[in-house]
């Protein structure tokens, strides 16, 4: 069937195309034939139903049923026709101007855009690493030593890392105000949970002590109410109690999972576990250097369905994410349609580019690279075994796992062959940027 293709703009494509009436018509009787067989109507006995009253109840669904299959394969073959890469959905209208034996449509759709590839030689970006030495191991000790800490009853004044547990009042100009009393409230001096104020007010008080002190809330403060005011506190300390950190010997291994308490054993398995966790963030890290890099190797015109596309793909993600955090999105002013446009433009240009350099340079992920991501991801759990027969069980996650592996490819490619300055991260840098 005869088809005319028309350029309407840089990406935009208009497609003229009909299908034949006759076969229309012949399609919809054989469906209709089909549900006579069985269709039920009052009065009559399953397949008894005469044909008119079929046509008359079924017949405008079945033919546009019909009509939309045929539309779709001729322009699917269309599309085939003029090698054609489709971006997005087609706009699909009724065409005058047809012969009677027909009926004519046009769909007005965008195609991919042509990309062309520029130098990555010169590219610059940052390549950092981050080794893991017996200090890190410790400091993760110390960590996981005060994740267990208890409390003893301490009869001396507070000072910081002790558990003071308070009754507190709180009065601006003589006055009360909400969230400025609590009573058994327990925190930890000296871990910034409180305004410095507050801390400084209740550090060196002892248990049954009652103190008054002034509390000046910061200019930034999240309550406009309170922000830039000063208050007076009553605090009377019920309770001071001091830290008991679990002393690193086999009682300890054993909380921490090494069944026979054995100290090296534990040593290894942290350190393990933190250079599993400093490859992640490592990677991660090089994978944003790598894509903001690359993101400047084509200058492409976007398809503007991908981009509407993307931008309402954000804003799904946007909303159930309120919901998550127990908000309803409803009770919320609404988000303006161009919230995630630039943020979808990045990453639909980002993704056609990144597509295009695994195509020209065959950056697909292999068999085995797959299948050592996997083993990877299953060393960080009890059974690794279960992990690996988990993810091979499910073409899906098997197609999460293949993305991973393309990604990384394509940051190996763009940094074997652009300028890279190498830099070495301090573990706690790492982590405090991850």
């Amino acid at each position: 069937m005869a088809t005319q293709l028309e350029t309407t703009g840089a990406l935009e494509r208009k497609l003229a195309m009909a299908v034949p009436v006759a076969e229309i018509n012949r399609q919809v009787g054989e469906r209709l034939r089909k549900l006579s067989r069985n269709v039920k109507m009052p009065g009559f006995r399953p397949g008894k139903v005469p044909m008119k009253m079929i046509e008359r109840s079924y017949g405008s669904q079945v033919h546009a049923e019909v009509l939309g299959d045929a539309v779709s394969k001729a322009f699917s073959e269309a599309v085939d026709e003029h090698k054609l890469r489709v971006a997005g959905q087609p706009r699909i209208e009724s065409r005058e101007g047809t012969p009677e034996h027909e009926l004519g449509f046009t769909a007005t759709f965008e195609v991919y855009p042509e990309i062309v590839l520029g130098d990555p030689s010169v590219l610059e970006l940052e390549r950092v690493s981050c080794p893991v030495g017996e200090a890190d191991v410790d400091r993760t000790i110390g960590v996981l030593r005060k994740q267990r800490v208890a409390w003893s009853q301490a009869e001396r004044a507070a000072q910081d890392g002790d558990r003071v547990t308070i009754d507190f009042t709180g009065t601006i100009d003589g006055v009360a105000f909400q969230g400025g009393s609590a009573t058994d409230f327990p925190f930890v001096l000296g871990e910034g949970r409180m305004l410095p104020d507050f801390e400084a007010g209740v550090r060196g008080a002892g248990s049954g002590e009652t103190k008054t002190f002034p509390v000046a809330f910061p200019a930034d403060y999240g309550s406009a109410e309170l922000a830039g005011k000063t208050a007076q506190f009553e605090v009377s300390v019920k309770k001071v109690e001091a830290p008991q950190l679990p002393e690193v010997d086999e009682a300890f291994a054993r909380q921490l999972g090494v069944p026979d308490g054995d100290l090296a054993r534990m040593r290894a398995d942290i350190r393990a576990n933190l250079e599993r966790e400093v490859a992640q963030r490592v990677r991660a890290r090089n994978k944003v250097a790598a894509m903001e890099a690359i993101a400047g190797l084509a200058n492409i015109e976007l398809p503007r369905a991908l981009v509407e596309a993307e931008s309402n793909a954000l804003g799904e993600r946007a909303i159930e994410d309120l919901r998550r955090r127990g908000m309803d999105p409803k009770n919320l002013p609404a988000i303006p349609p161009d919230t995630f446009r630039d943020q979808a433009e990045r990453r639909v240009r980002l993704g056609l580019i990144v597509a295009e350099i695994v195509r020209v340079h065959g950056l697909q992920a292999k068999p085995d690279q797959i299948r050592r991501q996997i083993e990877e991801f299953a060393q960080a759990y009890e059974n690794p075994a279960e992990v690996v027969r988990y993810y091979f069980s499910d073409r899906n996650r098997l197609a999460e796992i293949e993305a991973i592996v393309v990604e990384q490819n394509v940051v190996d490619w763009v940094q074997s062959k652009a300028r890279v300055t190498d830099r070495e991260l301090a573990f706690e840098e790492l982590m405090a940027a991850s």
